[in-house]
Formats: C-alpha cells, sequence, structure tokens
C-alpha cells in the first residue's frame, strides 16, 4: 500500500476544503496517536502539510493492515465534502482500499458537525436510531457544559445558570447590547434544547417519540453549533 501516495494526493485534494482544525478535530477522535512530522518541500499548504502528516503517522503504527485501512477511511470520512468523496474514493481504490459511503452517511459527513458528533453519535445514526442519537447528542453537550462551568446543576436549570449575562461561561464581554444578547440568546437557545429535546427523549419511549432522518440531522446541526460557542465560552466568575 503505497500511504505516500495517498498522503499526497489527498491532501492536495482537500486543502480548500477543510480546516486545520477540523482536521485535527476529526484526527483527534479516530486517532489514539500523536501526529508526527515528515518534512515534504513540495506540499506548501499547511493544510495539505497537515492531512500529509496524520496519514504518513497512520503508516508507522504497528497494527495490521485492515485495521489501519479502516482508521485511514474513518479519518477521511470526516474531513472530506460530499463532493469530493467520490474524488476519495478514486485515489484509495487506486491504491488497492474501498471507501463505502452509502447516501444517509453522505448526508452525515456532509454536514460538517463537531467531531463529539462524529464521536458519540455516528454509530447510531449509521443503525438508523436517531431517536439515541439526538439524545447521545444532548448528554453530552449537557455534560461538557457542566465540566466546563464547574457545576453541579443539570439540564434546564443548568444552563440557565451558567450562560447568560452573570452566568460563568461567556462567548462575549456582556458590554454591549449585541453582547448582551448574544449571551442571553445562547442561554435560552441551551435550555430549550434541555426541555424540548433531552428531557422528551431522557422520559419518553422511542416508539412513543419517533425522530425523523431529517429532524436528526438538523438537531444534530443545532447541537453541533452550540459545542462550537462552548469551545469558544470562556471560564469567567466575578
Amino acid at each position: 500500500m503505497n500511504y505516500q501516495l495517498i498522503a499526497i494526493q489527498v491532501g492536495d485534494l482537500l486543502k480548500y476544503d477543510t480546516t486545520i482544525n477540523d482536521i485535527n478535530r476529526a484526527a483527534a477522535s479516530v486517532f489514539r496517536f500523536s501526529k508526527e512530522d515528515f518534512p515534504n518541500e513540495s506540499i506548501t499548504s499547511s493544510r495539505a502539510k497537515l492531512i500529509h502528516d496524520w496519514i504518513l503517522t497512520l503508516a508507522k503504527q504497528k497494527m495490521d493492515n485492515d485495521e489501519r485501512n479502516e482508521l485511514l477511511k474513518k479519518f477521511l470520512r470526516l474531513i472530506t465534502p460530499a463532493d469530493k468523496i467520490a474524488d476519495v474514493k478514486k485515489i484509495l481504490k487506486e491504491a488497492g482500499v474501498n471507501l463505502h459511503i452509502d447516501d444517509a452517511l453522505t448526508e452525515f459527513y456532509s454536514r460538517n458537525f463537531h467531531h463529539l458528533i462524529h464521536r458519540h453519535c455516528l454509530n447510531l445514526y449509521k443503525q438508523r436510531n436517531y431517536f439515541h442519537a439526538v439524545f447521545e447528542a444532548a448528554k453530552v453537550y449537557n455534560k461538557i457544559v457542566k465540566e466546563k462551568a464547574e457545576s453541579e446543576k443539570d439540564g434546564y436549570a443548568l444552563m440557565m445558570d451558567v450562560w447568560g449575562i452573570k452566568g460563568v461561561l461567556k462567548v462575549t464581554r456582556c458590554e454591549t447590547e449585541t453582547d448582551k444578547n448574544v449571551q442571553e440568546g445562547l442561554k435560552f437557545l441551551s435550555a430549550g434544547l434541555m426541555q424540548a429535546i433531552r428531557n422528551p427523549t431522557a422520559h419518553e419511549p422511542a416508539l412513543d417519540w419517533p425522530i425523523s432522518k431529517d429532524d436528526c440531522l438538523d438537531l444534530l446541526s443545532f447541537i453541533s453549533f452550540l459545542l462550537r460557542q462552548l469551545d469558544k465560552a470562556v471560564y469567567y466568575k466575578e
């Protein structure tokens, strides 16, 4: 298997379609090793070089080829936009690796979800278990908010307490009217997620509270947005 060729070609193909943060988030959700540096003066794009280095680092790991190829496919699925999947499949096929993505999964990958959505919800989505995919995403958001806010509260009460102008999680300086509106808006969006989505999925049977594929994708996008705001938030206590 020519991993050097894959690393160069895929990096060059995707260098304008992803970001350094997205590449590193995808790698963190798939790999359990640190990236090494593989000098290559012909690569001038930092994003292409990053993809190149992650793939070659994977190639060096001690594991069987099937396991390595599965990790490669998972990584590439996370960083490849829907309109480039066919091109990546062609590169891998020429190298002897088949990348199978059905239409439903293409929709999932095209959403560019937060890496925690991929880690906790992808397998449930693959199983068409949309109810529990959404439930897991809401639980993850609740858990990470609690940890970052260092709070013992939960759910709706947690969100109303830690977000907002007087809360400990800040994404703005809360000085201008716009700052305050954004901060308060995140509080109500987060609290609404707990009331309208997490609580029903926690207490109602899946058969009585069905969630369609389209609703699942939209809700995962919403939670992904909240997770990215949480990534930007700083802990501030007066």
